[in-house]
């Protein structure tokens, strides 16, 4: 229970957006309240939203102990180690996910008391004048007041009417997570990044995957030359995606889950034990708005704000998911630091220009700034420059050369545009492109910083050689 009722901000989400946006603006010398209502399925309360405890977190807690399972099973005779009678128990790598999630949650509990937040957890409202109606764990509640208000309350699964949610054999991507069995046959609805990282880990552990993806175009928001490389290793590996297959329905019976669908042959069906519909996730919006707020919702859900995340009603403001740009922790994290510098007169800004994405795969996905298609769209004049890890010494002694670097640059001065890289560790080399494009770094600059050998960065550092034909380790072309 708050000390006081009154706040100059109030967070209502504790989520990737949310906990940075309270613990900066405590940071700033402001009084602030974080609300949460995250409850875990044993009837716990925990903080940092969907990411720690049912998404983010989990799922990398669980792909890195399938790809070591798939690593021993199918890469270690190669460096001379035999691994025989190799086995896996499920229910050992659920408890150390769930380890991971738990001291990640009970850190932000540090985090906040460190920070001098107050954190409730319970509903929290919006009602018109800045107030705040928290509802506690026991259904009472509570009005608050602050001078400041921050929407913070992420994301859900988006459902699909033709394949409801059962719980049981047709689960969303928490459900996913949480399988106490490896499913002999899986069918996956979707193959974006949840769908595919998801339908990974169960491949991984030997069930047979079935992706339906309603588009003809693989991974669209990605650079196509880097999605049909995709493509190429998850059908490698055994994933079994099948594009433009529109799922119509679906039938339960003894033999398990009957999909329909329609593709360019016609209408197709799939017999599966558990279905995941991982087809997106849309704006939280729950009871999070009393009237005359003023606080304006799009009509698909989304929290209308400007380029500095405030709404239309004064001193309100949302963050993360809830509002326009991708759905992804960074972005929110960085809206909601912003905003909290705002509130304190500070200086903020978040460049949405600049933010990188991953799909944590094996191998793994990353990319920042234009696709290689938008450029061309625009029509500016490009330049582009790749480099395979099958010729990173690094990446063979790694047994991971599958993938390359690309950079694109604009011709007239040389200003990145846009780096995209499918390979070993794409997630962390992803950051060195990022830096350069914050600072409108050119190919030049990039060329001309040294980078340690043997590494997986220097692929990155001959990619944008490549971009003026000046590798030294690749054949020019």
């Amino acid at each position: 229970m708050p000390e006081a009722s009154s706040f100059d901000v109030i967070v209502i989400g504790a989520g990737p957006a949310g906990y940075p946006c309270a613990i900066r603006a405590a940071q700033n010398k402001l009084k602030v309240a974080c609300i949460d209502e995250w409850k875990n399925r044993d009837g716990s309360y925990a903080y940092g939203g969907t990411c720690l405890n049912a998404g983010c977190i989990p799922s990398k807690a669980l792909l890195e102990s399938s790809e070591l399972y798939h690593r021993a099973h199918a890469e270690f005779a190669a460096h001379g180690i035999s691994a025989t009678g190799l086995a896996f128990d499920v229910a050992t790598m659920q408890k150390r996910k769930t380890g991971i999630v738990k001291a990640s949650t009970q850190g932000i509990t540090g985090l906040f008391k460190a920070a001098g937040v107050t954190a409730l957890q319970g509903h929290g409202k919006l009602l018109a004048g800045n107030r705040v109606e928290y509802t506690k764990p026991d259904g009472t509640t509570q009005e608050l007041v602050a001078k400041h208000v921050v929407l913070a309350s992420g994301s859900q699964p988006m459902p699909l009417k033709s394949v409801p949610f059962d719980g049981e054999r047709v689960v969303d991507s928490w459900g996913a997570l949480e399988f106490d069995a490896v499913p002999k046959r899986l069918g996956v609805i979707g193959a974006g990044v949840i769908g595919l990282e998801l339908g990974s880990v169960w491949r991984r552990l030997g069930a047979e995957v079935v992706v339906l993806e309603a588009m003809e175009q693989f991974l669209w928001m990605a650079d196509q030359a880097v999605a049909k490389e995709a493509l190429k290793h998850f059908k490698k590996q055994g994933l079994d995606v099948r594009l433009g297959a529109k799922v119509g329905g679906a039938e339960a019976g003894k033999d398990g889950v009957t999909l329909k669908y329609t593709d360019a042959k016609g209408e197709q069906s799939v017999t599966v034990d558990k279905v995941v519909v991982a087809i997106g996730r849309r704006p939280y919006t729950g009871n999070l708005l009393g009237d005359g707020t003023g606080v304006q919702v799009d009509e698909r859900g989304f929290v209308q704000v400007d380029e500095h995340c405030r709404t239309g009603a004064g001193n309100v403001w949302a963050i993360g998911d809830l509002v326009r740009g991708p759905m992804l922790a960074h972005k929110g994290k960085e809206e909601g630091v912003m905003v909290a510098d705002l509130i304190a007169g500070l200086h903020g800004e978040v460049n949405y220009n600049v933010v990188p994405s991953v799909i944590y795969t094996a191998p793994e996905i990353a990319w920042v700034g234009q696709t290689e298609e938008q450029v061309k769209t625009s029509g500016r004049d490009y330049k582009v420059g790749t480099f395979p890890f099958m010729a990173s010494g690094r990446a063979r002694a790694m047994e991971a050369p599958a993938g390359f670097c690309k950079v694109i640059a604009a011709k007239d001065d040389d200003e990145i545009l846009g780096v995209h890289i499918i390979g070993p560790m794409a997630g962390e080399l992803i950051a060195e492109a990022v830096l350069a494009m914050e600072y409108s770094a050119s190919t030049e600059d990039l060329q001309r910083t040294m980078h340690a050998h043997p590494t997986l960065s220097e692929a990155l550092h001959e990619a944008a050689l490549g971009a003026d034909k000046r590798a030294i380790d690749f054949p020019n072309k």
